[in-house]
């Protein structure tokens, strides 16, 4: 039975929670391992991603301690996304399934018995679904859902309100590492995999301890990362728009031709000032969406690694 678990985390200045997470995970894989659900050789990995803390201190000493702990150390910081990637494809030929969440505890570990069962019923991929969203705050769940609307509508697949907690099957891990973009956006690629897929639902909790490594500012960047990682459906507005622009700017022709017959050429400072802004910064939203893409393009063609694994430490290599 095809039933070894990998469960992926990536840890980033984590050594407040780490050891409160390594301890009710362990307390889930026993409880799975000892009804049969998973098999022995099961591990938990956990991807430093360069921290600046104890956190990969933390992850050898728990290696030490138990086998059932596993650390992979990143070369340096790549971000949540790559450290999560390189997680998955490191493992991909060992585990049959893997599961991948955060370091913060704010994932419901309980799921998982429901996230395995939906595996064995034929299902690649189960992503973890926020029931609702009520110790949000009003902005946080406002944006984050206007998130998932506006690229959905601009092209995206997004799961709505799933984040990165969700369980892979080996075969839809080998469909990912087919993906070579270095702009990752997994949430968007992993639903163009395409194998059967469910969900499960859960209520997420408040952080363990420690601070979010999301500030808005991030959220922000890594929304833009989304929609232009996903779509082109940006650019192909900025044509719309320039066409409507030029569209408005016929009619204000003949609107002008229009007051100079009837004699009424005085002119307005407010019309004249109002243009200028609006045109002006439609020009540079424009420039820099199509920067965007442009910078993208330039980072696709360096070929550069995703990341660069500096130790992994596993004592089960199959």
């Amino acid at each position: 039975m095809k039933n070894i678990l990998y469960i992926v985390i990536p840890c980033y200045n984590e050594e407040e929670v780490l050891p409160e997470t390594a301890k009710r995970i362990r307390e889930k894989m026993s409880i799975l391992i000892l009804n049969e659900k998973i098999s022995k050789n099961s591990r938990i990995v956990f991807v430093n991603d360069g921290s600046k803390d104890n956190t990969w201190k933390l992850i050898c000493e728990l290696h030490k301690k138990d086998s059932i702990f596993s650390g992979i150390n990143l070369s340096r910081n790549k971000g949540h996304q790559n450290a999560l990637l390189a997680g998955l494809l490191t493992v991909k030929d060992i585990a049959d399934m893997t599961i991948s969440m955060d370091a913060d505890l704010q994932d419901d570990i309980n799921v998982i018995d429901e996230m395995i069962d939906k595996f064995f019923m034929g299902n690649d991929i189960v992503y973890g679904v926020r029931s609702k969203r009520e110790t949000d705050t009003f902005m946080k769940r406002f944006t984050a859902e206007s998130f998932y609307r506006i690229t959905n509508a601009l092209g995206g697949e997004l799961i709505f309100n799933h984040a990165d907690y969700r369980l892979m099957s080996k075969r839809a891990l080998e469909g990912l590492g087919q993906y070579n973009e270095v702009n990752l956006f997994l949430r968007g690629i992993i639903p163009m995999i395409g194998y059967p897929s469910d969900i499960v639902t859960y209520e997420r909790n408040e952080r363990f301890a420690g601070k979010s490594k999301y500030p808005l500012k991030k959220m922000l960047a890594f929304a833009m990362e989304g929609v232009t990682s996903l779509s082109t459906k940006p650019i192909r507005m900025i044509t719309g728009l320039g066409f409507g622009i030029f569209i408005i700017s016929i009619f204000m022709l003949l609107y002008t031709f229009i007051q100079y017959f009837r004699g009424l050429t005085v002119i307005g400072w407010s019309s004249i000032l109002i243009s200028i802004w609006a045109i002006g910064g439609l020009i540079l939203l424009s420039l820099g969406v199509i920067g965007e893409y442009v910078g993208k393009i330039y980072l696709e063609t360096k070929e550069r690694p995703r990341y660069i694994i500096e130790s992994f430490l596993n004592d089960l290599n199959l």
